[in-house]
């Protein structure tokens, strides 16, 4: 099926982040399976529209959510774009699918008042640890950076004197990122401290972090001040872009510290700021 050729090619060429690889991993598992038990399929050249209609369709009666199936659509669509930029299949069983519809979900994010108690007013100890899940959380919350993109951050991605972070995005775009005097003296201070040489967050052997310990430190904060269901690093991206533009800050500028590729992506947030702006309205009009 050449699955693992094409993880390779995401990984090495496309450079795409560890959690995406994983994901696409996971779905062309799925699918591969489906069709070796279903119709005894071993060979991608074998897959046609109608198989990877019927495996959509089987998802759909599952009960899986239109979001994650579009999700599997999209790695399809990037395997087989693959395989036939190789020459391994002459057509795209994916150009007819037509993804499912789904509710345009709104970002969750933290209140005000709960990321002011997390940064003013937790306990983060002291010591290497308790500095460097600090410092985690209010880089997340200062930048809105990827998780991804805050793993790979280097000491070296620090520009002091003009107080920005050079950023390493999606596709290996770069962006900066403005860097407040506060928090680029805490960093300065932290990479004096524990003589950091590489990476900027790393482990307590100073090792280079990983997935399931950012979201260790990140869910184990954020339910000490919130009651949120999903604490991901995510939610503190989606509450450093909410906050931004509650506080006026224009989508444009939005758009390019995300680092999102077109306006559409950012405008999710606008929803939350517009339900801000009712409440306001409601409250304070003298004819509400």
């Amino acid at each position: 099926m050449f699955i693992n050729e094409f993880l390779q090619y995401i990984t090495t060429e496309r450079r795409l982040s560890d959690h995406t690889i994983q994901s696409y991993s996971v779905d062309l598992s799925q699918f591969s399976n489906y069709l070796s038990l279903e119709f005894n399929i071993s060979h991608v050249t074998e897959i046609n529209f109608q198989l990877t209609r019927s495996w959509i369709a089987s998802l759909l009666e599952e009960g899986i959510q239109p979001v994650s199936i579009n999700r599997k659509i999209s790695t399809l669509r990037t395997y087989f774009r693959f395989l036939l930029k190789k020459g391994v299949v002459k057509e795209n069983p994916m150009l007819k699918i037509i993804p499912p519809k789904s509710k345009k979900r709104l970002p969750v994010f933290i209140e005000e008042f709960q990321i002011k108690e997390l940064l003013d007013k937790i306990d983060f100890k002291s010591g290497f640890v308790g500095e460097r899940d600090k410092l985690i959380i209010e880089f997340f919350y200062f930048t809105g950076i990827r998780l991804s993109e805050l793993i790979e951050l280097r000491v070296r991605s620090i520009d002091f004197q003009n107080g920005v972070v050079k950023v390493i995005g999606k596709r290996n775009k770069e962006r900066l990122i403005p860097l407040l005097d506060n928090m680029l003296e805490r960093l300065e201070s932290f990479i004096s401290t524990y003589q950091l040489k590489e990476f900027l967050f790393t482990t307590s052997k100073f090792e280079k972090l990983y997935t399931k310990l950012v979201y260790r430190v990140v869910n184990k904060y954020i339910g000490e001040i919130s009651t949120l269901e999903k604490r991901s690093p995510h939610i503190l991206r989606h509450t450093f872009a909410t906050h931004m533009l509650n506080n006026g800050a224009d989508i444009n500028a939005i758009k390019e510290l995300l680092g999102h590729a077109n306006l559409s992506a950012t405008q999710i947030y606008t929803h939350n700021t517009i339900d801000k702006l009712k409440l306001v309205y409601k409250q304070a009009h003298p004819r509400a």
